[in-house]
Formats: C-alpha cells, structure tokens, sequence
C-alpha cells in the first residue's frame, strides 16, 4: 500500500523556484593549488591559467549535499591540475543564468552547473561562450553544443538501493521518504525507485511518500521537513528516507532525535555520504544513497584538462554509503543482499522497475 502527497507544480515554475536562496553572479569563494584568490578574466583567457567554476543552481555550497559534494570534485580537479576553482551562488533562474554567463564570458576553461532544474541555462551559455566546457551535473545535454557534456546518474538505482535496504530492515511494515519537488525528475526517480525497492524486499510493505510540492522553496523548507518526517514516525514508519536539500536533512535531523533513533527508528540520506556532511544525522544514519557526484565531476574536468573526449552524456556511478556505526544493527544477511542487488543493478539483471 502507497500513500502520498500527489499535487503537482507546473514544471516551469519547480524549475525557477528549486533550491532557491543565494548571491550575485561574483564569485563567493575561490581556491587554487597554489592558493591564489580568483583569477581575473585575463587570467582566465591565459592559456596558462585552467580556471574551473561552478555554479549552484540554489542553496549553499556547504548544504551536507549536492552542492557540497560538487565542490568538492571541482576543488579535487583544481588541485590535480594546478589550477583554480571558484563557486558562484544564485538567487533564481535568471542570476543561475547570468553566472554561467558570467563564467564563459570571463574565459573559464570549465564551467560546472550544479543543479537538475535548468538544463536549457546550461546548453544557452554553452552556445554562447563555444570556448568553454560546461558540465551539467544530473542535466541531460544530448541535445546541446559539442562544449556540452552531462554528468547523468541512474537516480532510480540509488532510491532502489534505499528503499530495498529499508524494506529489509523494517520491523514495522511501514517506511517513509521525505523529499523535495517531484515536479523535479531526478528526484521523482529517486522516489519512486524507493518505493519499488521498498516493496521488491518487502511486497507487504506500507510505504509513506511524502513529496513537499506546495513550498516555494521546496528543497530549502527544514520546517516542513521535519514535520514530515514526524507524521511519518507517528504513522509507524521506522524508516525514513530524506531526500532533496535541507528539506530532506531536516527530515534526518528530526528522526535522529526521536526516542527510538538508532534502535526503532531510523534514516537514510541522499546524495553523498551524509554521516560525513550531517553529523547530526548519524544517531539514526543507516547508509546514504549516494551519487558519486565528487568523483564524477573530478574525473570529468580532468579529462577535459587532458584533452580527452567526453561524449555529450557521461553516465555517474550510485551505490550505498558504508553502514558506519548502524552497522552491527544490519545483519549479515542484509548485508550480502544488499551487495547481490547492487552487483545485479549494475549489470542489469535487476532493473527499478522506473520507466520515466
């Protein structure tokens, strides 16, 4: 049995509100190898300097997720080919697009667009500035210019993963996810690849959805997140899985401190590994299902500092995050299940079951 929020939002609009919170197209924080401060424009049309910038879609470059975990992999490319990084936030669609604007039109040799809402703003300044190689992280760029390449993930994978792990590990029958827009596909994936790995473990299973379509900043609304959550745990749900910004780390925060956290209650994260990035999370943190999104990045950029080919579309790998300190609580048998199903995703003899 699923039980769920179902109200949509307009694409269009989900897209110019995800994530929402941020600056100006100026650069927020720089690094190098050498520890210089951001280059300027000459700098960066020097054949000398490799510049690598990213731009955040929405929230903040230390979310303990998507936007941290991108960071990371421009910060490891930098340094791997002595060059500099610089991160740009936005506020909306429209400095989204003027910062990555911005970045080509000031010579960078890399620009990484971190974010799933707007992959149109990404092909436009590719367009614009055919100099400059733009990475879209979970944005398809099939369609777009030669200088365009997406960094894509099986999100339906990761969300299986979670959920055929909390259908294992339930003792209620009932597990819950707590996520942002699923007017956002990749998200919607990752929910709905939950909910299918949910029921393949545990056909019996109750599964709670619980989608934030109504917020204004639906992936930045800790409130809602934690409330949630909360009606998730007084439904029953012994599992949670909190999926998209600090909406979803709220929903990690709130069953960390329950009573039960860690013995009749517990949660997944998203994204990266989130006892790393959200401490606060680990009274109750399982495992988290991540997209390698550092590593993928860092390879990528790497690659187009050596002159190799990319391809328009470069598939990143998911996979669960160790147990840590939960791992006593997962048995053995979990354990090799869990490894058969991620070795079956991987060479296709287990499929989602997710079609869109």
């Amino acid at each position: 049995m699923v039980k769920g929020s179902a109200s949509w939002l307009a694409f269009g609009a989900a897209c110019a509100l995800l994530l929402a919170g941020c600056s100006s197209p100026t650069p927020s924080e720089s690094s190098s190898a050498s520890g210089s401060t951001a280059p300027d424009a000459s700098d960066c049309a020097s054949p000398d300097e490799f510049c690598v910038g990213l731009v955040l879609e929405g929230g903040v470059v230390d979310d303990g997720a998507f936007n941290a975990a991108a960071w990371e992999g421009v910060r490891e490319a930098a340094e791997a080919t002595d060059g500099v990084a610089t991160y740009l936030e936005s506020t909306d669609a429209v400095s989204y697009a003027a910062n990555l604007d911005d970045l080509g039109s000031r010579g960078y040799d890399v620009v990484v667009a971190s974010g799933v809402g707007q992959p149109e703003a990404t092909i436009n300044a590719a367009d614009a500035h055919p100099q400059t190689r733009y990475i879209g992280i979970s944005q398809d760029m099939s369609g777009g210019p030669a200088n365009a390449t997406g960094l894509v993930f099986r999100d339906d994978e990761a969300g299986y993963l979670a959920g055929y792990l909390a259908g294992l590990m339930t003792q209620t029958g009932t597990v819950g996810a707590v996520l942002g827009s699923e007017s956002v596909l990749p998200l919607k994936r990752f929910g709905e690849g939950y909910r299918l790995g949910a029921l393949a473990a545990r056909p019996d299973a109750t599964v709670i959805m619980s989608y934030n379509n109504d917020s204004a900043d639906s992936f930045n609304d800790p409130e809602w997140g934690a409330t949630a959550a909360a009606d998730q745990i007084a439904a029953g749900a012994d599992i949670v899985f909190g999926a998209g910004g600090t909406t979803g780390i709220a929903a990690l925060e709130t069953v960390a401190e329950s009573p039960g956290a860690g013995t009749t209650a517990f949660c997944i994260g998203i994204d990266v590994d989130q006892y790393e990035t959200v401490p606060q999370a680990r009274p109750c943190l399982l495992t988290s299902a991540e997209k390698l999104i550092a590593k993928g990045v860092s390879s990528l950029v790497i690659a187009i500092h050596a002159g190799e080919s990319t391809g328009q579309d470069v598939e990143g790998e998911v996979a669960l995050a160790p147990y840590h300190d939960m791992e006593s609580k997962v048995p053995e048998s979990v354990r090799a299940k869990m490894d058969e199903i991620e070795i079956g995703l991987a060479d296709g003899s287990i499929t989602t079951g997710v079609t869109f």
